[in-house]
């Protein structure tokens, strides 16, 4: 996200173009559907009794969220405050109308856009968790957690915080990656694994969804990263190009070690590297080079194919990766960022080994607000309304369950 469009204050009149409110209209809807993308990414990764309740999980999160933002989340993050956290100005939206401009656009466009990106956020989590959450404190996590951990750390990085115009993050590297990575680590702590992990076979249920899942992720991911511009502009169009070209050797590099590894390159595989990809450029996406982006997903798939080859010695049960590929993949293209930076900003390549350090504090001290916040959250939740289903409710699984319905009835 441009930081200088970030710097605008609300309701500041400027002129408002009309292809620039038109390119972030459309890539406003476009991010909104990498959620239902998301859900099918998910659904086809868990087994067949837990594919609707994976699907509610993101889902929900546009009803639940949407109105969260509207009401308060919008405040927090993007209305004049202090080094931590934006003020309660436009609570409910005020002070906002349909004259009200942000940059060259409607500030309406400015907050749905920026809406999108708090409505996938929590929704990423849900895929540590499935199989095992009670769905009444999905609800109250997804909540507490927006307010808490997101609206802050968007602040910190584009509303006026301690970050803004200094650590580089086009597109949510730190604000989106970094934070549901590390928080979907940090819930596991009281959801523990799922009942025979380890011991039984635990596959996907229907790897076609997860294709398709995956395409619709890609496709809405332009929307993402080049709509961050808030410009229908050349940066536009060098976040769209890299955002074709990183996921493309990420995708490349992840066949490529599993075929070394096992012999021979999965779907799965493929699609999990074309994810990491997407993540990684994220962050670098308007501020580097097509050329540079290459690099970027190669390593990119390296370090998150390492770190999901991981999970199974370090014992943790993070269900669909979410910590491997977000949380990973959010850390490598922020630092990555910092060293290939060459469009509006410089980093290491360029002799700007200060960018890198900045990218570091910007890595670790979302990391660890994000950590401790989840870890309290998930405390509070799981003290008041519990947070794991029971057994015998894991065994029949959560979409009857929580929900009173199959995806599959034959």
């Amino acid at each position: 996200m441009k930081a200088d469009v970030m710097l605008f204050e609300v309701g500041q009149k400027m002129t408002i173009v009309g292809a620039d409110t038109a390119w972030v209209l459309i890539s406003s809807a476009l991010v909104l559907l990498m959620v239902p993308g998301l859900a099918l990414f998910y659904g086809g990764l868990v087994q067949r009794k837990n594919v609707l309740s994976s699907m509610m999980h993101s889902f929900v999160a546009m009803g639940v969220i949407t109105i969260e933002w509207i009401v308060i989340g919008y405040s927090l993050a993007f209305a004049p405050g202090n080094w931590f956290i934006g003020g309660l100005d436009n609570i409910f939206l005020r002070g906002i109308d349909p004259y009200s401009v942000t940059g060259t656009i409607p500030t309406y466009a400015f907050v749905a856009f920026q809406g999108m990106f708090a409505i996938i956020t929590p929704a990423l989590i849900s895929g540590a968790i499935v199989g095992r959450i009670k769905f009444k404190s999905y609800i109250a996590f997804i909540l507490l957690w927006g307010l808490i951990v997101y609206a802050p750390i968007a602040h910190w990085v584009w509303g006026g915080g301690f970050l803004t115009g200094r650590a580089l993050d086009f597109a949510g590297g730190t604000v989106v990656h970094i934070s549901s990575g590390i928080s979907s680590l940090a819930i596991l702590a009281y959801l523990g694994k799922r009942r025979g992990y380890g011991i039984d076979s635990i596959k996907p249920h229907n790897v076609t969804l997860t294709l398709l899942g995956t395409g619709l992720l890609w496709f809405g991911w332009f929307g993402f990263n080049a709509g961050s511009s808030l410009a229908a502009n050349e940066i536009a169009t060098l976040a769209f190009l890299t955002t074709l070209v990183a996921p493309a050797a990420a995708g490349l590099g992840w066949m490529a070690l599993e075929w070394n590894h096992f012999g021979h390159p999965t779907a799965l595989g493929f699609s999990t590297g074309v994810l990491a990809g997407l993540v990684a450029i994220t962050p670098a996406a308007g501020f580097v080079t097509p050329m540079a982006a290459i690099p970027i997903g190669l390593i990119a798939s390296f370090i998150c194919y390492t770190a999901v080859g991981l999970k199974g010695r370090l014992g943790y049960d993070d269900s669909l990766d979410v910590f491997g590929v977000h949380g990973i993949g959010g850390m490598t293209g922020a630092l990555l960022t910092g060293v290939f930076a060459s469009v509006g900003s410089a980093g290491l390549l360029l002799g700007n080994s200060s960018q890198l350090l900045i990218q570091l504090e910007g890595v670790a001290a979302s990391a660890i607000y994000a950590a401790v916040c989840t870890l309290i959250i998930g405390f509070v939740i799981n003290k008041t309304m519990g947070l794991k289903v029971s057994e015998s409710e894991e065994n029949i699984g959560l979409d009857r369950t929580q929900h009173g319905e199959a995806a599959y009835n034959t």
